[in-house]
């Protein structure tokens, strides 16, 4: 059936929007400010900063929303079963059709016994700077020990283990103990203080403390919330984890510890790295290093490689000279050619007669005649140079070191036949040769070990008018 308008009918029908924005803002303007005293139900905190829950009693419940802002400036944590007053302004959210209170300002509805205690006990401490941030001490990055203060019967220290076997295996020593109850606080207490009063050296004293329980209410949680326990683990000599409850339980030793871990599996996960990311990193480092050692050579082999291939070919360097030698070569054959084509026309030009002939000889003979060599001029310069010689003899004699060795003497030489002439440079030497007039005797001297010098490289000797070879242009 097919909605048809009237005759003088005025209303017109609206959508489910426009009824909507109606009611939101008849809610709005009716109830712009109110009062709720409710208690807390479904709080979550959303990842925006944004917190949503709802206020219940016996008879009715109403969704609220805490904007960011609002949120952040709460000076408790809001949770499950807290009885507040809250203070907002309704309205309603029309995409579920339901109304909800904006809260801008949340207040606990009367301080419970335990809550003031726990707020007044905190201010209190909080003022001796036992919180204070400059208090809190580094953990250590690998701990040879760990000292965990829980109940062993509970699950919590099996967690732990497990947890530290999956991540790195480590020794643990456990301080049994209450954790809730009559005689809880001062049980956890005393191993605490047990653990620090340990003498450094001693091989239980834990490197780490982790004090741990299961989650549960703030009344089963009470004992972490003592000041023994809060004092204790603030003046433990030893680093220490609080590990109390689930992610959203929050109790005073959390404040007094050097850690906050939101479970003791977590406890266990921020106590110890991974043995297997430790591995891979040692074996990335190595990796780093080996490339660091080995990139200057692959460098260098690069630019080596650059400059090989900026070099001219060989071919390119020897062509010129080629040319050069072919082009020399063909002058060569001509100019024989034209010295020897030369030479028949100088002969072909000359005329042998006998009287020619005969007239040469006769010149060449008055020229032998007027060259007068006299016997004298030959005999005193040999006579001459024979005195010189003889005076170079008598020199050389007196100066041959090896003259002396006929009256008893003896010289020392070493392998390269070299004079030695102090006793220093004799300690020096392997061994040396001693030149009697008889003979030679070798002896070592027991000193320097014996080295045996490569024979010095002989030198090419390039023939007298040739041109020297082009310089090694890779040399």
């Amino acid at each position: 059936m097919v909605a048809k308008g009237r005759a003088g009918d005025n209303a017109e029908p609206l959508t489910v929007s426009e009824i909507s924005h109606a009611l939101k803002r008849s809610v709005e303007d009716r109830f712009g400010f109110v009062r709720l005293r409710g208690e807390l139900s479904g709080v979550k905190r959303a990842a925006s900063g944004h917190m949503y829950c709802a206020l219940k009693d016996e008879k009715a419940v109403l969704d609220g929303v805490m904007w960011r802002g609002s949120a952040d400036r709460l000076s408790f944590r809001p949770e499950d079963g807290l009885e507040v007053v809250a203070s907002g302004k309704l309205t309603t959210y029309p995409g579920r059709s339901k109304y909800q209170i904006v809260i801008e300002r949340m207040e606990l509805a009367g301080e419970g016994a335990l809550l003031a205690l726990l707020e007044k006990t905190r201010a209190r401490l909080e003022a001796e700077g036992l919180f204070a941030r400059e208090r809190k001490r580094p953990l250590p990055f690998l701990p040879r020990t760990i000292g965990v203060v829980t109940s062993p019967t509970g699950a919590v220290i099996r967690d732990i283990l497990h947890r530290l076997a999956d991540r790195f295996p480590t020794r643990v020593v456990v301080w049994p103990v209450l954790v809730q109850g009559q005689g809880a606080a001062e049980q956890v207490a005393g191993a605490v203080r047990g653990f620090s009063a340990l003498p450094e050296g001693h091989e239980d004293r834990p490197d780490l403390v982790i004090v741990a329980r299961g989650g549960g209410s703030i009344e089963d949680l009470w004992s972490f919330n003592e000041e023994a326990v809060v004092r204790a683990i603030a003046e433990c000599s030893i680093p220490t984890i609080s590990a109390v409850g689930h992610e959203t339980d929050t109790t005073l030793a959390d404040y007094a510890a050097d850690r906050r871990a939101p479970t003791p599996t977590a406890a266990a996960e921020i106590a110890v790295p991974v043995r297997a990311e430790l591995a891979a990193t040692l074996a990335d480092f190595e990796a780093r290093k080996k490339r660091a050692i080995l990139r200057p050579v692959q460098l260098g082999r690069e630019r080596l490689q650059a400059r090989v291939e900026r070099l001219p070919k060989r071919e390119a360097l020897l062509e010129p000279q080629v040319q050069k030698l072919d082009d020399l070569a063909e002058r060569l054959r001509r100019g024989l050619g034209d010295r020897a084509a030369h030479g028949r026309e100088r002969l072909g030009a000359l005329r042998l007669s006998p009287a020619l002939l005969s007239a040469g000889l006769r010149e060449a003979r008055g020229k032998v005649d007027a060259i007068r060599l006299a016997p004298s001029l030959i005999t005193r310069g040999l006579a001459d140079r024979r005195e010189r010689l003889a005076s170079l003899q008598r020199v050389m004699n007196s100066l041959d070191p090896d003259a002396v060795l006929q009256r008893g003497y003896a010289r020392i030489v070493d392998r390269d036949g070299h004079t030695i002439t102090d006793r220093h440079a004799a300690a020096t030497k392997p061994a040396l040769t001693l030149k009697f007039r008889d003979g030679d005797l070798d002896v070592t001297t027991g000193g320097a070990q014996a080295i045996h010098p490569a024979p010095p490289p002989r030198r090419r000797t390039r023939p007298k008018g040739t041109e020297p070879a082009q310089d090694d242009l890779f040399g």
